[in-house]
């Protein structure tokens, strides 16, 4: 019994350390699949503006874990858009992307939402990806509580 106690009071102090260090909002960068890619690599995807059906990878290239920094700023839509800063491991994924996936499109989420497709037009090896709008308020809030704005320092580690 007494046992029993002491792993439910580790427990106890244990679970509040793991919930901090979540992130609060997602970010995720998806490649354009190849349209020969069975169900278990890719799935479709139908853009309103295009019309057209679209396959997307099902897995990330580029997640919340790769951002250090962002910078956002208020889009002439009424919404917000934002520059994200990604770390040593983010900025070579994105490099690669930018070199092999030349003339393709990249799917960017956030909070599971699609925002963006960007076209890779050029080499991007200065880790940044530019969100132009489609963040929301609540959007930019989560971002603050996960991630620090370019120009500060970085987050002291508890």
């Amino acid at each position: 019994m007494k046992t029993l106690c002491v792993i439910a009071l580790c427990l106890l102090f244990a679970l509040p350390d793991g919930f901090a260090k979540q992130r609060h909002c997602t970010f995720r960068v998806h490649a354009q699949a190849n349209q020969r890619d069975t169900e278990v690599f890719a799935t479709s995807l139908r853009p309103e503006t295009s019309g057209k059906g679209l396959s997307i990878e099902k897995m990330p290239w580029i997640s919340e874990h790769d951002v250090t920094a962002f910078s956002p700023y208020q889009a002439q839509n009424g919404t917000y858009g934002a520059l994200i800063q990604l770390d040593e491991h983010g900025r070579t994924v994105l490099d690669t992307l930018s070199v092999e996936r030349r003339g393709r499109l990249l799917f960017v989420f956030v909070n599971s939402r699609l925002i963006t497709a960007l076209q890779v037009d050029k080499r991007v090896s200065d880790g940044k990806i530019y969100i132009p709008a489609g963040l929301t308020a609540t959007d930019m809030e989560l971002m603050k509580k996960s991630w620090r704005l370019i120009g500060q320092q970085q987050r002291q580690l508890r």
